[in-house]
């Protein structure tokens, strides 16, 4: 009882079959609308749809997958739907060929009389063709795929503008409307015309383009931009023949003659349209410079000959024709010229240029200073800036002395006396920046013999020839600054480098000699001497100059260099009888107390070096450096407990020092509390949060995933910190990121030069990854900047063992000692 009675499903399937088979005609209002816009394409994104269309024959499946039945009778209709036979449509009306559907897709087939009667197979095939048309199209409407025809296509690539949507579409619309509101309502607006076929030649109808600009020139004939575009939209014969028609209208418009000029092929050709254009309008300068361009140097000269007297103001051919001449005619011509144009300093400029080339030195000077009073006689206002620049350009054309001659004669114009010293520094500065070494030079020596007892600006001079002059200008430079600031020491100091750089060491010594005699008691002379004298081997000389030192000029480092000496050499005992006088003398000088109980733990006897600290920490509180010492010798003895204390004692006398910070912390770590090491971190960090060898090591210590984020931290409270720039630059090397790691590391030697172990970690880095120029240029830079810190590099460059090594030297041992762990902790 519970199985259900079998249904009758054929009642509903013969329903569907008649529904199938059920045919609604095409009604005549939308066949009268398809005949009444016959001839009309329409096109979907700019593609045409092709002719020929995609008819889906009787029984062939569409590309969307539907299947068309193919009827007994032979009339297949869309989507399936099958037409009885003998059935025809009274009112005679047919799809004819080329006529549009309602739909816009055109329609091929044959076109039928209004009044016979036509068989429906044409009309099923005409309505299966829109189909397969449609269902193509939504076959083809992918993201991304357009429906393209074939015919259409490569002329769609050749447009310019492409119109992307309706939008596009419109846009275009309305500019056309626009330019034809502008040309109909002022015809004689000559950009209208312009504007209008630019637009349909963007838009792709070149031929429409060319039509409008063509009625623009017989509209406007007097317009020679008008002429001109013509010319551009069509070949190159028809536009010959376009602007022999304008020269016609307008034979006076230079750009037609030169556009004319153009167009020609041959040297001969342009000449004579030149020519003739040169009769029409011969007081043209750009006319006389094109056809000057075309001739022989002989020819030039004598068209030149002729421009000058037709254009007798133009500054151009006047200085053209004095390159052509000779010396002697050259010099005519510029008097000429000067009485012409009396007010263009160019011509004066030219002359003095002349007169150098020519050997006439003595010649330059007096013309300059004679341009400057006849130009301001003729109430022309004399711009310094305009003639420094006048200046720069003729130290580029090689014409120095004249440069030299300008800048003295006109830098001081304008200026008050009371000001010419930071202006022209300034000035010096600008232009150095800008690579114009003569130009600078003069302006530095204008300086001099203003300024010649200012021991600053003689030392910027000198920094200047140091970088961009040689030995002999450098050498010259420094004797005269000597003669007119004979106290200054540095002066004498730099001019005994220079010569000991150049390995002349007695001129080194005669130097120093005569530094002496100018300057008794000076301490850096006396520590230059000896420096000499050491890095010459001559160490007998050195003890002689430091023992009459000490008694002529003593010092606490001419002490220090005493007791440096003598343990380089090995005279231990004389070392420390030194340093014990040393520091009886000058109780406040830390650095000896530090190397006299470095001594001392060097020896092995660590009471009296801690006696030596214990007692030099009391002289010296304020010293960090001797703190870390006395610090050092206790940890290095593992006395833990100690170190821990003297470090608070220090930070007590020392508030805010960060350098004592991390000493604990590192106390901690080697201890290996690593709470305690947590706890003092982040009290460092909090009373020192700009310090950047702080937040370096925190860095380092942190694991590897908060680095990054301890990093950003970092670079905002230390935006300009090297021991950061390091940290960060090494975090990127990890992640091989190369080229930033290496502008990092750029950062840090920049900001700093002066930290040795920045420039250690980028020498290996560019070891690691760099090419040979790049490892080479980080050396070369690094000598250059002589580092002097950093605890990596003070452990190498200070160690006994080490005396006397060069900067490269350092730096390789320094490179060799760092560890290949990047973030290993010391």
């Amino acid at each position: 009882e519970s199985i259900p009675e079998p249904l009758d499903y054929s009642r509903r399937n013969r329903k569907k079959a008649v529904r199938i088979q059920t045919f609604t005609p095409v009604p005549d209002k939308i066949l009268r609308q398809a005949g009444l816009g016959a001839g009309q394409q329409q096109y979907a994104s700019g593609m045409s749809t092709p002719v020929s269309g995609m008819m889906t024959p009787a029984g062939w499946s569409t590309p969307t997958g539907f299947m068309t039945p193919g009827a007994r009778s032979g009339w297949a209709t869309p989507a399936g739907w099958q037409t009885p036979s003998g059935i025809g449509l009274r009112s005679g009306w047919a799809t004819p060929a080329g006529y549009s559907t309602p739909a816009g897709y055109q329609t091929p087939g044959g076109a039928t009389p209004g009044a016979s009667r036509k068989d429906l197979t044409q009309l099923g095939r005409a309505r299966d063709k829109m189909l397969g048309i449609k269902l193509d199209r939504v076959a083809d409407s992918v993201t991304g795929q357009t429906v393209i025809d074939p015919k259409g296509y490569l002329t769609d690539l050749n447009s310019s503008v492409r119109v992307q949507s309706s939008s596009d579409l419109q846009d275009i619309k309305k500019a056309r409307l626009l330019l034809k509101s502008v040309i109909t309502t002022n015809p004689k607006h000559g950009p209208g015309w312009i504007a209008a076929a630019r637009l349909e030649q963007e838009t792709g109808k070149l031929i429409a383009a060319r039509n409008l600009i063509m009625k623009g020139c017989e509209t406007v004939p007097k317009c020679d931009d008008v002429w001109l575009e013509a010319a551009k939209m069509h070949s190159k014969e028809n536009a010959k023949a376009i602007l022999a028609k304008a020269i016609r209208y307008i034979p006076t418009s230079k750009k037609v003659w030169l556009a004319a000029c153009k167009l020609e092929e041959t040297i001969d050709a342009k000449k004579a349209v030149l020519r003739r254009a040169l009769e029409l309008i011969p007081h043209s300068v750009d006319l006389w410079k094109a056809a000057v361009e075309l001739e022989n140097p002989d020819d030039a000269r004598v068209m030149l000959s002729r421009a000058v007297e037709l254009v007798p103001t133009s500054v151009e051919l006047w200085i053209a024709l004095a390159r052509l001449e000779t010396y002697k005619n050259a010099r005519k011509v510029l008097n000429r010229a000067r009485k012409a144009i009396p007010t263009e300093p160019q011509i004066w400029i030219t002359a003095s240029k002349l007169e150098e080339a020519h050997g006439n030195i003595q010649n330059v000077e007096t013309i300059i200073n004679k341009a400057v009073t006849s130009l301001a006689a003729h109430q022309v206002v004399i711009d310094r800036d305009y003639w420094l620049q006048e200046a720069e350009k003729a130290e580029k054309s090689d014409s120095k002395i004249t440069c030299q001659a300008i800048v003295r004669t006109t830098i001081s114009i304008g200026i008050d006396p009371q000001d010419y010293k930071n202006t022209w520094l300034n000035d010096a500065e600008l232009y150095q920046s800008r690579g114009s070494v003569e130009t600078t030079r003069a302006i530095y020596a204008k300086l001099l013999i203003t300024y010649p007892g200012k021991r600053k600006i003689w030392e910027k001079a000198a920094q200047f020839e140091r970088q961009h002059g040689d030995t002999n200008s450098l050498d010259a430079l420094l004797k005269k600054a000597v003669q007119f600031c004979p106290n200054a020491e540095v002066l004498w100091l730099m001019w005994a480098k220079e010569k000991w750089v150049s390995g002349d060491v007695e001129g080194a010594r005669e130097i120093l000699k005569q530094a002496f005699a100018a300057n008794t008691d000076a301490e850096e002379v006396w520590v230059a001497a000896v420096k000499l004298e050491v890095e010459t081997k001559e160490f007998t000389r050195a003890r002689k100059l430091l023992s009459k030192a000490r008694e002529r000029a003593s010092t606490e480092r001419i002490w220090m260099k005493s007791a440096v000496l003598e343990r380089r050499l090995g005279n231990i005992e004389v070392c420390q009888k030194l340093l014990e006088d040393g520091t009886l003398r000058y109780p406040t000088f830390d650095k000896m107390w530090m190397m006299l109980g470095q001594l001392h733990s060097a020896k092995g006897d660590t009471d009296t070096a801690r006696k030596v600290y214990k007692q030099a920490v009391k002289k010296c509180p304020k010293s960090t450096a001797l703190w870390l010492c006395y610090a050092n010798l206790e940890i290095d003895a593992k006395q833990y407990s100690r170190a821990r204390s003297l470090l608070e004692t220090a930070r007590m006398r020392i508030p805010k020092d960060p350098e004592l910070w991390l000493a604990a912390i590192q106390v901690e770590e080697r201890a290996r509390n690593k709470t305690v090491v947590k706890q003092l971190m982040a009290k460092a960090l909090q009373e020192c949060s700009t310090a950047g060898i702080l937040w370096a090591h925190a860095i380092a210590t942190d694991p590897p995933p908060a680095r990054k984020s301890r990093s950003y931290d970092a670079l905002k409270r230390c935006s300009d910190d090297p021991h950061v720039f390091v940290a960060v630059a090494k975090l990127f090397w990890l992640d091989g990121k190369q080229r930033k790691a290496r502008n990092w590391f750029n950062r840090a030697i920049t900001v700093n030069p002066n930290l040795g172990d920045a420039w250690a970690w980028f020498y290996r880095f560019e070891k690691d990854h760099g090419r040979k120029s790049k490892i080479a240029r980080v050396l070369k830079k690094c000598i250059e900047a002589e580092p002097t810190h950093g605890k990596r590099w003070c452990a190498v460059s200070k160690n006994v063992k080490n005396a006397g090594l060069k900067t490269e030297a350092i730096l390789e041992k320094v490179e060799a000692a760092l560890p290949r762990d990047l973030f290993v902790i010391d």
